[in-house]
């Protein structure tokens, strides 16, 4: 009964379990902060253990030959987030300041849409994607912190990239590909645990989402989570589309914003404090952001897989009709 309810809601196996976390965290923020192997599995905690198990039963479903369209793949969707992310922020910025439009600040609107949440992306190429799509989280998790957003704003401070953070990420990634590659029974074995550890990532995602964050952000954080949408969503489905010659469902996946988008604002500030004024107001618009977003995008896509196809549901060809006599 909790399978089949589980199934009927787009990405439900991540989106459900996330949605009661984030319940529990707004509410009752201290309930499983108690130690020991609860918290480790009911409170973000336990993400980047749950999620690193993942990564290696995911490495080991990929073949060295499809590497090159793993960077392709996941390269246009990095890119073209960033690009229109960048965009949009720094035309807002030279044209109205820090300050910002419609009560969105610049630091705001680059921090939120530069950034995508992979946690959520990889749940969604779980569900709707191959195994390709599912390894492009590598690359994807470029995005998921400061780095881009301090690029976008051209602050001092990061012109060294932090390769080891990325050497970190594909560490788990690289050990599962050698171990399915050197042995396919390794393969066949690690399999199941690519979707079965998807609602304990949502569970360790929601714990770290507070959905009052909807409220304090106010009308702006909406705003700010319509734009990462409607904006910069069409825009990265394009790209994917016309470069990776995809149906565009990957796109709308990676059209969110990061968990870890919440503490970019203040980050930023500690590299340039000139932007320590807007980091208040910054934070709590760019957590709306993060909260409408992973609730809309699992729907938008789940919408755009089965209308325009995808590798788990395959567009059905129509049949020629017969002549007439």
């Amino acid at each position: 009964m909790i399978k089949d309810f589980l199934n009927k809601v787009p990405a439900g196996m991540m989106v459900v379990p996330m949605l009661i976390s984030a319940f529990i965290n707004t509410f009752f923020p201290d309930l499983f902060k108690i130690g020991g192997f609860t918290q480790a599995v009911f409170t973000t905690a336990g993400t980047a253990g749950i999620i690193g198990a993942q990564l290696v039963c995911m490495g080991a479903q990929l073949r060295v030959t499809e590497l090159f369209a793993v960077v392709r793949r996941g390269g246009t969707l990095l890119i073209s987030k960033f690009l229109i992310g960048a965009a949009i922020g720094i035309f807002v910025g030279k044209v109205f300041g820090m300050d910002g439009i419609l009560g969105l600040t610049t630091l705001a609107i680059i921090s939120a849409v530069t950034n995508s949440n992979g946690s959520l992306y990889l749940a969604l190429m779980c569900t709707y994607g191959d195994e390709v799509d599912q390894t492009s989280m590598s690359l994807l998790s470029i995005n998921d912190g400061p780095f881009l957003t301090l690029v976008a704003l051209g602050a001092s401070g990061m012109a060294n990239v932090p390769f080891i953070a990325l050497i970190a990420v594909l560490g788990p990634i690289i050990f599962g590909m050698i171990l399915g590659n050197l042995d396919k029974k390794m393969t066949e074995f690690l399999a199941p645990g690519v979707t079965m550890l998807i609602p304990f990532v949502g569970i360790c995602l929601g714990a770290g989402i507070n959905i009052s964050a909807i409220v304090t952000g106010g009308a702006s954080g909406i705003l700010l989570g319509i734009i990462t949408i409607c904006i910069s969503g069409p825009f990265v489905v394009f790209c994917d589309r016309m470069i990776n010659r995809r149906p565009g469902y990957a796109g709308w996946a990676v059209t969110t914003t990061a968990g870890n988008a919440i503490a970019v604002p203040a980050m930023v500030a500690a590299v340039d404090p000139t932007w320590a004024p807007y980091v208040a107001i910054a934070t709590t618009q760019v957590a709306a952001s993060t909260v409408l977003t992973a609730i809309c995008i699992p729907f938008i896509t789940s919408w755009w897989a089965k209308k325009y196809g995808c590798p788990q549901i395959p567009l059905k060809k129509e049949e020629p009709k017969p002549a007439e006599s």
